[in-house]
């Protein structure tokens, strides 16, 4: 299944869901001390390695972070190939002052936004109509 491209679609069915917890992005050199099934994703760069993780095990790791996140995954199964998705959530998040990280998955869009903002972005994103 290769998900939904029409953007009107997707915006009517996007069922933003707030996951419960505290989520930090951290930057690390390997993985050799991680344990991979607690990581909510990653990103090699050439400085190291970006994960995505709770802050409980950030914090248990010892690991530095700056900005403590709430995630929101928005329900619709999006297409890699959908156009115009990212650009209508962000669009009237940052018209409210509010920073966005996107990770996309496969099947969702996953927002990481600063913890303080993951109410009001909910608000809004339960808002957004095509």
């Amino acid at each position: 299944m290769s998900g939904e491209v029409n953007l009107e679609t997707l915006l009517n069915n996007m069922r933003p869901v707030l996951n419960t917890g505290d989520y930090v992005f951290c930057n690390i050199s390997t993985l050799d001390k991680i344990d991979l099934t607690k990581i909510i994703g990653s990103f090699k760069e050439d400085e190291g390695i970006t994960i995505i993780l709770s802050k409980a095990y950030a914090d248990t790791l010892g690991l530095e972070y700056s900005s403590i996140m709430s995630w929101i995954t928005l329900q619709v199964h999006s297409s890699l190939e959908a156009v115009g998705l990212t650009a209508a959530f962000s669009s009237i998040l940052a018209k409210n002052n509010i920073s966005c990280n996107v990770v996309a998955g496969f099947y969702h869009d996953h927002l990481f936004v600063i913890k303080e903002d993951g109410d009001k972005s909910m608000e809004l994103l339960f808002n957004i109509k095509s």
